[in-house]
């Protein structure tokens, strides 16, 4: 038998393949790397950003304040914030009562919103009492620095900032309004809540006015709704020739019924808002609210930037403005001297069938018609 010999050739990998192999290796552990990190940048990317929440504390009714809360959301678009979309606001309204805006500030802190945006004075102090860390800017303020709101005008300190509708050369010129439009006026019936802040300097103003022309000054408190008729029937009964209405959120979510029950006592009445004379009252003088609402979008944008409230300087108001409405006029049987409406920034018209006589000031004033009240 012959015997085969096997022969055996050794096997083994020479130190290239091998060194191709553990290539392979480390690129497959690199490409899972790479997707992982990849992934989960993908995965970050794609959480929800936190979206901001403001806290909107207004004292009086939600009709009462449509034109200065789209003025806000204007000052806000502007600025690249769409409500519902990038930011959330939350609004609670006090409906013309004050003991209600307590709980509304701290249910406001308790939904732990970036900013309060308050509307006077009232709803300021109540977010000031309920919080001392959550920004809060004022829409508007008559005296933030009497009021204790801010250490001075140019550095509040504290967590408060925003605008401040102190003007107090507004009184003088509303009075002198309502001498160009009522020549004999020598009785003026001043409507408000002295216990509001800024309303004691807004009196003192209006009484040296009237002092340097002979006008006597009847002031009338009216701090609730019920006050109202009782003031109307207090200024008929000292025979006032014309009425002076200050702000207050009792006012301002009344203000229809002060419009209807001046054309009923046959009284001219000027107040400080526009939204009077929209409702029917005859004129207003006083800082736009639209402006200074879209302004505090501003500070709501510098604050969720990381500005402190504490370093933004209050701003005072900077645009005024005179509505007239010749259909309270005609209604109260008033002559709007042209001279006067030459001035207005805004004039409501009369129906549409006197259209023709509206086209210029004078011809404006000419169908407003009637006499003056009788002295």
């Amino acid at each position: 038998m012959n015997e085969r010999t096997w022969i055996r050739w050794p096997v083994s990998f020479s130190d290239n393949r091998k060194s191709k192999i553990e290539n392979l290796k480390w690129l497959g552990l690199s490409v899972i790397a790479f997707v992982l990190l990849v992934a989960g940048a993908v995965a970050q990317a794609q959480q929800p950003k936190k979206v901001p929440r403001i806290g909107f504390l207004i004292g009086a009714s939600a009709s009462s304040n449509v034109a200065r809360l789209d003025a806000f959301r204007q000052g806000l678009r502007a600025l690249g914030y769409v409500e519902g979309k990038n930011i959330v606001i939350e609004y609670r309204y006090a409906e013309g009562k004050p003991d209600r805006l307590p709980a509304f500030a701290a249910e406001l802190v308790r939904l732990k919103v970036d900013v309060i945006v308050t509307a006077g004075s009232a709803s300021t102090r109540s977010a000031k009492q309920a919080t001392v860390t959550i920004p809060i800017v004022m829409a508007i303020d008559d005296d933030p620095v009497g009021s204790g709101f801010a250490a001075s005008l140019a550095r509040p300190g504290g967590n408060i900032t925003g605008l401040s509708g102190l003007a107090p050369e507004i009184s003088g010129k509303q009075l002198e309004l309502l001498r160009e439009i009522v020549p004999k006026l020598s009785r003026l019936g001043v409507f408000g809540d002295v216990t509001r802040p800024g309303i004691p300097q807004a009196l003192r103003e209006i009484n040296l006015a009237a002092d340097a022309v002979r006008v006597q000054i009847q002031f009338l408190e009216v701090r609730e709704p019920k006050d109202i008729e009782t003031a109307f029937r207090a200024a008929s009964k000292e025979r006032a020739d014309a009425l002076l209405m200050l702000g207050s959120p009792v006012l301002i979510s009344h203000r229809r019924q002060l419009a209807d029950l001046a054309v009923k006592s046959r009284l001219p009445a000027i107040y400080r808002n526009l939204e009077f004379v929209e409702d029917g009252g005859l004129m207003s003088y006083g800082a736009s609210l639209s402006d200074s609402y879209r302004r505090a979008a501003t500070y709501v944008d510098k604050i969720l930037k990381g500005a402190k409230p504490a370093d933004l300087p209050i701003e005072q108001p900077k645009k005024f403005e005179l509505i007239i409405n010749l259909k309270a006029a005609k209604q109260i049987g008033l002559t709007i001297p042209p001279n006067v409406l030459a001035r207005a920034d805004k004039v409501i018209r009369l129906p549409s069938n006197l259209k023709s006589k509206i086209e210029n000031p004078k011809s404006l004033c000419d169908s407003a018609g009637g006499a003056r009240p009788s002295e």
